[in-house]
């Protein structure tokens, strides 16, 4: 994978180099992959001979411990003295694909600590009823806690409900609570309805470098808020073929905003997750991504990662909770390439 590096993460490795042999570990399961084989496909040929560059010589799963612990250094930044470029205005990007589960508060989540880890302070809105975001970053969001609801409905201002996020220096978050399962009602009889969240986040005392703002997955008067306030859409597309179903219609969508209510709205992003080496649909659907989107199509892809499932569990990121594995890794270099995308472009990829 080749993601254009500035400054002192020039000389940094981002992946492991091939593994001479397998890590002694306990025999595989009945019917798992057995590390180091191939896999047979339907025309007799080998998963291997498909794989894309996502995994460049086949690097194994279970890197060695000094990779592992070096990868943890370089995305934890203990020193706090090595910084992602900070972009010359603030940075809006709305998380947004009406198919659920694609990754969309799992990136959210991870690029906004990865950014926050490297020197940029970022705000992370919670705009999902299910208050996912909320969880993956261990920020209180039960019954009666202040929300993005009352911001929405009651003008609350977004700093007086934006809580610090425990152990990520610059990292905010605005909390999701059940009550917001009930905004996309009251909204309709809002004045300015789809503007609120605008309002909110530009009124905010305090300039962030990043705002990601976590959507539900539907296209309802929430996600109608979120695009209307971000500047840049980050669309994640699992790599299965369902994902590629609706897209056309989120796209409509996104362009039916930026005619009639929001002109600087632009798909500047579009990242590809849960990316399974071993087939060969992963792979063919990363094709026709890039073949569609060119540019737009990060090279860094997230692949199936446990540690990025187990993570939430935690309250935490998979940057915090095994910094060292291949899911974090993967994000960190995604949160590198919209860094370095912001700085090249002048704030906008």
């Amino acid at each position: 994978m080749s993601t254009q590096h500035g400054g002192d993460y020039a000389a940094q490795p981002t992946s492991a180099p091939p593994v001479s042999a397998p890590p002694t570990s306990a025999p595989p399961a009945p019917g798992s992959p057995v590390a180091g084989s191939a896999e047979p496909t339907t025309n007799g040929a080998t998963a291997d001979e498909h794989v894309s560059r996502e995994t460049p010589n086949r690097v194994e799963d279970d890197p060695p411990l000094a990779m592992e612990a070096l990868r943890a250094v370089q995305i934890l930044n203990p020193s706090g003295e090595i910084t992602m470029p900070r972009p010359d205005h603030p940075r809006v990007l709305c998380v947004a694909n009406q198919k659920g589960g694609v990754g969309k508060t799992t990136t959210t989540v991870n690029l906004a600590v990865a950014l926050a880890l490297h020197g940029n302070r970022v705000l992370v809105v919670d705009l999902d009823p299910q208050g996912n975001a909320s969880t993956g970053l261990n920020v209180p969001h039960h019954a009666g806690v202040p929300d993005v609801y009352d911001c929405l409905i009651d003008n609350v201002p977004l700093a007086e409900v934006a809580q610090p996020v425990e152990g990520i220096p610059n990292l905010f978050c605005v909390p999701a609570t059940i009550d917001l399962a009930g905004a996309e009602i009251e909204l309709v009889s809002v004045v300015a309805r789809e503007s609120r969240l605008a309002r909110a986040i530009t009124a905010h005392p305090e300039k962030f470098d990043y705002v990601f703002i976590d959507c539900p997955p539907s296209l309802g008067l929430l996600t109608v808020n979120a695009l209307c306030a971000a500047q840049e859409v980050l669309i994640p597309i699992q790599c299965e073929y369902y994902a590629l179903e609706g897209l056309n219609q989120l796209i409509n969508n996104i362009n039916l905003v930026r005619q009639h209510l929001n002109p600087t709205l632009d798909v500047s992003t579009i990242l590809l997750t849960m990316y399974d080496r071993r087939t060969r649909l992963a792979d063919a659907v990363e094709q026709d991504v890039r073949n569609h989107f060119g540019a737009k199509v990060l090279e860094a892809v997230i692949p199936r990662n446990v540690r990025v499932s187990e993570a939430p569990s935690y309250g935490q990121s998979v940057m915090t909770y095994d910094p060292g594995s291949r899911g974090a890794t993967s994000y960190f270099e995604a949160a590198l390439e919209i860094a370095m995308r912001g700085v090249n472009t002048g704030g906008t990829a």
